[in-house]
């Protein structure tokens, strides 16, 4: 399956674009990290780690997921 990360220093974000249902959770969330008009269209850096755990534990497809970086 195709999955896309995004490296945020201390959290990776990946991203399942085919599981994505666009419920638009991220964007309305986090706007400032998600916008699906840029490219990337995903910038970790502009919210902290926890923000960004918070909002993809909030995922309602599972799109979303991320991995701690040691």
């Amino acid at each position: 399956m195709e999955t896309h990360e995004y490296n945020a220093g201390e959290i990776t974000i990946i991203w399942k674009p085919k599981v994505c249902i666009h419920a638009a959770v991220c964007v309305k969330m986090l706007p400032k990290v998600y916008n699906p008009k840029e490219r990337p269209w995903l910038k970790p850096e502009n919210a902290t780690a926890e923000e960004l755990k918070n909002q993809i534990n909030r995922c309602p497809s599972g799109a979303l997921s991320f991995k701690l970086n040691s």
